[in-house]
């Protein structure tokens, strides 16, 4: 009886020491090696509008595509932006995406566009009345990738564009009559 268990917990131990070797998580460097960031854009969207009463949310957006600059596919990846303001220390917004998942990206070969947009932004009244806003200062966001149980690594920093990607619609009821 007691060399069953004995063997029990060898065999135990054995099983559990494959299973840790073999689910090893990618190391900070291996994961930022096999990575290339490439056409990066980024602007302001619409988060809310509603003309009455006035306000506009604009938030910060960023886009890119992930090219796989290894010889085997690439999947499982997640990716964590966090927007600030240049010269803030707190977060202005910040977004998680699980990307890649079941499709992977071959040796070679980047992703389809990945757009990550920030939960907070800036508020104001109107699309005019928000370019002048000192409120709407200059933001960066840092991106951040994680692989199957690997940290955060940060692929980089890229400050967003003060390109704004909304148009108010036309006020209803003042067309001219004849």
């Amino acid at each position: 009886m007691r060399r069953n268990k004995m063997l029990g917990l060898v065999i135990g131990i054995a099983l559990a020491s494959l299973l840790l070797t073999t689910c090893k998580g990618v190391s900070p460097e291996e994961l930022k090696a096999s990575l290339e960031i490439v056409e990066v854009s980024s602007k302001w969207v619409a988060k809310t509008y509603q003309p009455w009463p006035p306000k506009l949310t604009l938030v910060p957006t960023i886009s890119f595509r992930v090219k796989n600059i290894t010889d085997r596919p690439v999947n499982y990846l997640n990716f964590n932006a966090i927007f600030k303001f240049r010269d803030d220390m707190e977060n202005l917004g910040d977004n998680f995406l699980a990307a890649i998942r079941k499709e992977p990206i071959p040796p070679g070969e980047a992703s389809p566009v990945i757009t990550l947009k920030s939960n907070f932004g800036v508020e104001g009244t109107s699309l005019a009345k928000f370019k002048d806003n000192p409120q709407w200062k200059p933001v960066i966001c840092k991106l951040f990738v994680q692989s199957k149980g690997s940290i955060h690594v940060l692929l980089g920093e890229y400050e967003i564009s003060r390109e704004i990607d909304f148009k108010e619609p036309e006020p209803v009821g003042t067309e001219k009559k004849d």
